[in-house]
């Protein structure tokens, strides 16, 4: 079975920084892209960063230049430095892996809340 834990969320004042980890656990034979995302009350679940197996990133336009992605050496781990954090920035934020099994399929993790006070 697999698991996708998260830790790292709290409470931050705005201009703060948290950093996120998230490990993946299990019967993993390989994993490819994993990323976060987060969602807002009232709102709909939204990207905010990925990185591929070979390291390549994709930011959300509103993190972009704030917040970084990044895997541990192990690749079954994956990190979000979020720097000079908004009050816009507070949600649950989720992390997200393409984790090959039996076939590659998606996997959650149970999310983590981020509250950014002003």
């Amino acid at each position: 079975q697999v698991q996708l834990v998260e830790s790292g969320g709290g409470l931050v004042q705005a201009g703060g920084s948290l950093r996120l980890s998230c490990a993946a656990s299990g019967s993993i034979l390989s994993i490819k892209t994993m990323g976060w995302y987060r969602q807002a009350p009232g709102k709909q679940r939204e990207l905010v960063a990925t990185i591929t197996g070979l390291g390549s990133t994709n930011y959300a336009d509103s993190v972009n230049g704030r917040f970084t992605i990044s895997r541990g050496n192990a690749k079954n781990t994956v990190y979000l430095q979020m720097n000079s954090l908004k009050p816009e920035d507070t949600a649950v934020y989720y992390c997200n892996a393409d984790i090959y099994v039996v076939g590659y399929r998606d996997y959650w993790g149970q999310g983590t809340q981020v509250t950014v006070s002003s």
